[in-house]
């Protein structure tokens, strides 16, 4: 007689795949399920990497069961050789696997509409322990798989997270929100640009202190990352607790304290923004950069839509291109500098003149690991802001951390200069 099901209070995520112990693969996977997990209230014990070996991956997923009501693995579900998931987790619970007739239908259709031939060694992919349930795969021949087994559930996701995510989503609504218990985790963020952590902590604290002698306790954590700060509040309480009441008035508070700093509060990035406010006003933006090599409009265009408001620039490094493509006269860069803010004024004003935009910005300075001096020492940038509208500024930044990290910051704060004078 087997066990009955038991609430879904904690789980353990393991990640399986040789290429994630390595330098150049990121398990963004387990992130974006510990955020998932959160939000139905289940505590995330363990986050775990394990390579495509047998005897490691058995022993990481005991030690999962042992620990967790909910054991999620993603990869390894492969058809070759080295995808051993299936077959551990069978080996591991006591269960069969037997070939499941509909899903070498399902591969086979799937290479057929391709004109392929199914490969034999796609038949590992069908497979299945005994009186597991099969997660259907539309992006891919992985399907997942949901086994319940002594009160416990153990869930079986493909790798690739396009593949992943929207099985997982399917998961939640079907199998782990009925189980996962009586409370869930409600989550604010703040997103501050212009000040330093410390600073942010020195106004949030004081606030936020008060918290965590409530019950149920709000949670804050402050995490500074290149060209901005985040305040992430979160409070896992009982159905039925106001507690998400009481979150939107700490949140709100803690805005209020902060005030034009906050430039987002619904996890949107400064691009985003930056690129509402331009489109809601019937703008348009230019650049002219330096150092920062194109970023700055590359990340404007992440956005989709941004045709409607993103004119243009260009990218200029040399001095040459300074004068030929963004008019800086050649007796301004020999006077002041390239990296200056007469420069940078210059290139901001002429990139809107050639352009036509509403607003353009110009942006030169020293990325590094070289190039600096000790009047202007690697991480000083010159930004400019420039629009017949909203007027013009220009101001000289000092960066720190490497390049990628100084080119980011100059960007961030160029766009955040946008920000502020669309309030």
């Amino acid at each position: 007689m087997s066990a009955p099901a038991r609430p879904l209070a904690t789980a353990a995520v393991i990640a399986v795949g040789s290429e994630l112990l390595g330098s150049t693969r990121l398990d963004t996977n387990s992130l974006f399920l510990a955020d998932r997990l959160s939000t139905l209230g289940i505590q995330l014990r363990t986050k775990t990497v394990v390579g495509d070996d047998r005897r490691g991956l058995a022993e990481v997923f005991k030690a999962a069961l042992s620990r967790a009501d909910l054991v999620i693995l993603t990869g390894g579900l492969g058809p070759t050789d080295d995808d051993l998931t299936r077959e551990v987790v069978a080996e591991v619970l006591g269960l069969e696997l037997r070939e499941d007739p509909a899903i070498i239908e399902q591969i086979q259709e799937r290479f057929g509409r391709r004109n392929l031939r199914m490969p034999d060694v796609n038949r590992r992919q069908a497979m299945v322990p005994r009186g597991a349930t099969v997660l259907d795969n539309p992006r891919g021949t992985a399907p997942g798989l949901l086994i319940e087994h002594g009160g416990q559930m153990i869930v079986l996701l493909p790798g690739p997270p396009r593949e992943m995510q929207p099985m997982f989503e399917g998961v939640c609504a079907r199998a782990l929100a009925p189980r996962a218990g009586n409370f869930r985790v409600h989550k604010a963020t703040l997103f501050v640009a212009g000040r330093g952590e410390s600073h942010v902590e020195e106004i949030a604290q004081p606030i936020y202190s008060r918290w965590t002698s409530e019950t149920p306790p709000i949670e804050t954590t402050i995490l500074a990352m290149p060209g901005q700060v985040e305040l992430h509040l979160s409070v896992r309480a009982e159905a039925g607790v106001p507690a998400e009441q009481r979150l939107r008035r700490a949140h709100d508070e803690l805005r209020m304290a902060l005030g034009e700093d906050v430039f987002s509060t619904d996890g949107r990035s400064m691009e985003e923004v930056v690129g509402t406010r331009l489109r809601d006003r019937g703008l348009t933006i230019a650049a002219a950069e330096s150092c920062t090599g194109g970023l700055l409009l590359s990340r404007l265009t992440d956005i989709a839509g941004s045709s409607e408001y993103v004119a243009g620039g260009v990218v200029v490094y040399s001095n040459q291109l300074k004068t030929g493509l963004a008019g800086v006269p050649a007796d301004l860069i020999q006077a002041h500098g390239a990296v200056s803010e007469p420069v940078a004024a210059a290139l901001a004003d002429g990139i809107r003149e050639r352009t036509g935009a509403s607003i353009a910005l110009g942006i030169t300075g020293i990325a590094g690991p070289g190039g600096g001096t000790p009047q202007k020492p690697v991480g000083t940038v010159a930004i400019a802001f420039s629009s017949g509208q909203f007027g013009s500024r220009v101001r000289t930044f000092s960066f720190f951390g490497g390049r990628p990290q100084v080119k980011f910051q100059a960007t961030q704060t160029a766009l955040d200069m946008v920000r502020r004078a669309l309030k």
